[in-house]
């Protein structure tokens, strides 16, 4: 059983027992979320896709991680002119364990 769901301005495939780092959610460690923009819905031979969400449907997940990614560097010079500008960004994520599908 899998289902994808949308959080963060992006789609996930998940399935039980997996983990997923999503964009921060509000929450601390340890506690259970309720993802309710559930797309597609497919157990075994059954799917269920919604139009855009499937009712009722909904994805129980836990909490395992609140942290930041990796730093990105950006530079940007121009050439001849003695401009350079170094820029690191870390981007804030939570790590999630899924629980259970409900269709």
């Amino acid at each position: 059983m899998y289902a994808i769901i949308r959080t963060g301005g992006k789609q996930y495939q998940v399935a039980p027992g997996e983990r997923v780092r999503v964009e921060k959610l509000t929450g601390n460690v340890g506690d259970t979320v309720e993802l309710s923009d559930v797309l597609l819905v497919a157990d075994g031979e059954n799917v269920t896709v919604g139009q855009p969400v499937v009712a009722g449907a909904k994805v129980m997940a836990r909490i395992v991680e609140q942290d930041k990614a990796k730093k990105v560097l950006v530079f940007k010079r121009k050439r001849r002119k003695g401009y350079r500008v170094m820029n690191g960004h870390r981007q804030d994520f939570t790590a999630l364990e899924i629980k259970e599908i409900s269709a």
